[in-house]
């Protein structure tokens, strides 16, 4: 494939390694979490039964494999990270049934002939990605162009903070530019974050191990993994739900559905139609 910004780019966190470490905490209930959250956001099964499914970014491979077991007629996924494909390649082997309509590959989303080379699909399905290729805004247009007459665009991106954001962007180029960066921020937020998440749930006698426990209900997700992408994640962009709206809209597409970040941390989730 062509060299991309993403790929020139000399200070990376190494997202696959940690989505490898992910798997081995996939479970059923992960899996139908995982489903749920899909259900929930494209508006019923029905919007992904019988239709085509492309993962751009696929991470650990679990919402590929929500919607090969939701009834995707063809679910394709691809990522940057080879550490990523290869545990996208493992989900669907250890998961997927026999013959399911599924493919996984290495691939850019800032490769304009890549990119080219997929056709147009149904659902594009892109989750926290595309804020840290690099180039947000031309992978936000490129996974657009994805999209077929009458389908869906999904996408998840960073909320922007203001000075919020660019403090953390500097923390996660710390840790993602050497081991002794890495080593400061895990020892610093890990142990800050664990402690007041006890303390709160002391106060309002709640079990703390319950926190860990049942976050598999966002999303299918593991909340010690996601710290630690959250933590990593560079490179790093975000914006603001208003300047995505306007980007997506511009490119004809519709608002479906939308859940934000409250104007704190996290993603704000869109769900777009092509008129």
């Amino acid at each position: 494939m062509t060299p991309s910004a993403a790929a020139n780019e000399t200070v990376r966190f190494e997202f696959g390694a940690n989505w490898s470490r992910f798997l081995e905490c996939v479970d059923d209930r992960r899996i139908e979490a995982a489903e749920s959250s899909l259900i929930e956001m494209l508006g019923g099964r029905e919007a992904i039964a019988g239709r085509t499914f492309l993962d751009a970014g696929s991470g650990s491979g679990l919402f590929s494999l929500a919607a090969s077991r939701l009834g995707a007629a063809r679910v394709h996924s691809f990522d940057f990270d080879a550490n990523s494909v290869a545990t996208t390649a493992e989900m669907k082997r250890r998961f997927a049934p026999s013959g399911a309509p599924w493919t996984v590959e290495r691939g850019d989303i800032l490769d304009a002939a890549y990119v080219a080379s997929l056709g147009s699909w149904d659902v594009v399905y892109s989750w926290g990605v595309l804020h840290h290729t690099g180039k947000m805004w031309q992978a936000i247009a490129n996974a657009c162009d994805l999209v077929a007459p009458r389908g869906m665009l999904f996408i998840a991106i960073y909320n922007d903070q203001g000075h919020k954001t660019r403090a953390w962007t500097r923390i996660k180029r710390l840790y993602s530019a050497s081991a002794a960066g890495r080593a400061a921020v895990l020892s610093t937020f890990v142990p800050y974050w664990a402690a007041r998440g006890a303390v709160g749930d002391l106060l309002r006698l709640r079990n703390p191990l319950r926190r860990y426990r049942d976050y598999r209900s966002e999303r299918g997700m593991s909340i010690v993994h996601d710290w630690v992408d959250w933590l990593g994640g560079y490179p790093f962009e975000a914006a603001r739900p208003e300047a995505v709206f306007r980007f997506v809209q511009a490119r004809g597409f519709a608002l479906r559905n939308l859940t934000t970040a409250g104007g704190g941390l996290g993603c704000n989730q869109f769900v777009f139609d092509k008129s």
